[in-house]
């Protein structure tokens, strides 16, 4: 039996609500990845070029710092990893915590909260920086 994980990083709780939902609904643990400086809203302002998250986007290695992730990650067969959708892709801390694992024998699974961009440039994004992965769309 496939052993399922749900992480998750969520900047303003919707993500949040949908990866309690898919936990529920495939019979997996919950993971939150945590950052260690936590994102203010003028932090989120996607308006303003000098925010945050509109210079962390730009930085394609930039990597944020995590709270330390207190499970094994690598005993997971199935890992699904959602998101807010930042400027078409996965905001650069949820690549902080994909950095971590150990990609042999593991399907990742993608989900995100958008407010219109699609998932699937979101994953295309992920499976570039991580070819040996095997990274799939979600929902």
């Amino acid at each position: 039996m496939s052993k399922i994980l749900v992480s998750y990083f969520s900047a303003s709780g919707v993500t949040r609500r949908k990866a309690s939902e898919l936990a529920s609904t495939v019979g997996g643990d919950l993971l939150e990845i945590i950052p260690k400086q936590r994102y203010t809203q003028e932090d989120l302002n996607w308006m303003d070029k000098n925010s945050r998250s509109s210079k962390e986007i730009k930085e394609k290695d930039y990597r944020p710092e995590i709270e330390d992730i207190n499970i094994d990650v690598n005993s997971y067969d199935t890992i699904y990893v959602g998101f807010p959708i930042w400027w078409g892709i996965a905001p650069n801390v949820v690549k902080t915590f994909l950095d971590t694992i150990d990609f042999t024998n593991k399907k990742v699974i993608t989900f995100c909260t958008s407010g219109g961009s699609p998932l699937s440039f979101a994953t295309k994004d992920l499976q570039e920086t991580y070819p040996n992965a095997s990274i799939e769309n979600g929902r």
